[in-house]
């Protein structure tokens, strides 16, 4: 399974998604997306992202599920009227291992400074 973000941008600036944003993609997949689950997030920047469980093979296939999904998704909707798909891929967890791994202090004492250990 992977998770796929989908980024959403309104037709005027501060344009919220609707309501039950999840439930509405969920309406118009079919068996052939293979979508788990949907959870809307709604207050990212610069655009909301929808976050998109899918199972799938690999990576490639994942993503072009979840684009080929949200763009059946903005031309059937109505609630989606004037909304376009800005971005589509799975997301980095960089932040993450910048934080925790490149610390001066490590992650759990790994990574940080202090001789290389042998064999």
């Amino acid at each position: 399974m992977y998770l796929v973000h989908a980024g959403l941008r309104a037709p005027a600036a501060g344009g919220q998604l609707p309501p039950r944003i999840g439930e509405l993609l969920l309406s118009v997949a079919g068996s052939r997306d293979a979508v788990e689950h949907v959870t809307p997030h709604p207050y990212a920047q610069p655009d909301p992202v929808l976050g998109v469980f899918v199972l799938a093979d690999n990576l490639d296939e994942a993503e072009l599920r979840t684009e080929s999904l949200c763009r059946r998704a903005l031309e059937t909707l109505p609630e989606l009227g004037g909304w376009s798909l800005t971005r589509v891929g799975v997301p980095l967890i960089a932040p993450y291992f910048e934080r925790a791994l490149l610390s001066p202090s490590g992650l759990a004492g790994r990574n940080g400074p202090g001789p290389i250990p042998s064999s």
